[in-house]
């Protein structure tokens, strides 16, 4: 059942007000799920009811994406902002220092939760920041021709394609490695978050300087990559493990960028291993 939370954060302009989008379910320590760009919470759909066996999930539309609205004027769409306003948001829902799981940009910021101490651990599934200029310059063009797609895609043609395997591969190949296994209602639903995510052309361009260079060596941290990631190259989880050596470095076999939909049992059981 979603819910919304408002808390208050600083900007140049004197405080504001953040109202955050999330869903919550199950029972045990706190674990934070974080999506990627032009994504929603949704994408973890495929693991929550796992994941809740052994954990209290709280799973996020970050600001600007899903059914969260956008920043208030006078914030951006950067780590310097986004990072400390989940930490508010933690504050606001009591959850302490929880566990965090993030894919994609969601693990780039999980990572950063994890370098300022607002967390207890740390899973990033195929995160952001660990790219060569010409990969981030590669996985942005991608990035840039699946949100062109989406908006220019009319609504009926969107459900019907999602309506047949070939379909949804048409539509999400690019993210998942078995895009026919993704629900027609969840194609539908994630192109049209994409499409109308209004924080993506602000979070994407706050990216281009981007760079994760921090050794958390005080947390415990697992980068995860599937080894059929489109957007992502894998071996930038070979870079991820040389910044942070005592990092665990799991290999998702025949997993996407987004591997939660392509073996649900796996990344549940790594995300569970990673938080204890």
């Amino acid at each position: 059942m979603a819910a919304t939370v408002s808390f208050s954060v600083p900007s140049p302009h004197g405080p504001r007000t953040v109202t955050v989008s999330y869903a919550r379910v199950g029972t045990g320590e706190p674990l934070l799920l974080l999506h990627g760009i032009g994504h929603h919470r949704q994408a973890w759909d495929p693991v929550v009811d796992i994941l809740a066996t052994e954990r209290d999930v709280i799973a996020v539309d970050l600001p600007g994406f899903g059914a969260s609205p956008a920043l208030p004027d006078g914030l951006a769409y950067d780590l310097s902002t986004v990072v400390p306003a989940l930490g508010s948001l933690c504050a606001a829902l009591e959850l302490g220092r929880p566990h965090v799981a993030g894919n994609s940009l969601g693990g780039l910021l999980a990572l950063e939760l994890g370098r300022t101490k607002l967390v207890r651990s740390v899973t990033a599934l195929s995160p952001a920041g660990f790219w060569t200029p010409a990969e981030r310059r590669y996985a942005f063009t991608v990035l840039l021709a699946m949100r062109r797609a989406a908006r220019n895609m009319p609504v009926p043609m969107v459900e019907r394609l999602s309506r047949t395997a070939a379909g949804r591969t048409v539509l999400t190949s690019t993210i998942y490695a078995r895009p026919g296994r993704r629900s027609p209602e969840a194609v539908v639903a994630e192109t049209l978050a994409l499409a109308r995510a209004e924080g993506f052309a602000a979070t994407l361009r706050a990216g281009t300087s981007v760079q994760f260079a921090e050794d958390l060596s005080e947390l415990p941290v697992t980068v995860t990559w599937g080894t059929r990631d489109r957007v992502l190259m894998r071996r930038q989880g070979v870079r991820a493990k040389q910044i942070i050596p005592k990092a665990r470095l799991v290999r998702l076999p025949g997993c996407g960028h987004v591997p939660m939909n392509d073996d649900p049992a796996l990344v549940a059981r790594v995300i569970l291993d990673g938080s204890r």
